[in-house]
């Protein structure tokens, strides 16, 4: 799973994820990163990062890694 590694994952891109009360059904939502949260390289369940639409959860899925936010 890509979003395991934080060098994967930067401000601006599009990614899927999983928010905490929806870790059993493992719905995703669909948003675009504002800030990443882990602070480790790896995490085993995704790295945690907040959408600027205000959700915080774990990373999923990667869409669009082209795009970066300096």
């Amino acid at each position: 799973m890509e979003g395991q590694k934080r060098s994967n994952i930067k401000a601006g891109i599009e990614v899927g994820i999983v928010l905490k009360e929806d870790q059993r059904s493992g719905k995703i939502n669909k948003g675009t990163v504002k800030q990443i949260l882990t602070n480790s390289s790896h995490h085993p369940h995704g790295i945690k990062v907040r959408l600027t639409s205000g959700q915080v959860g774990r990373v999923k899925e990667i869409y669009n890694s082209s795009t970066t936010i300096e």
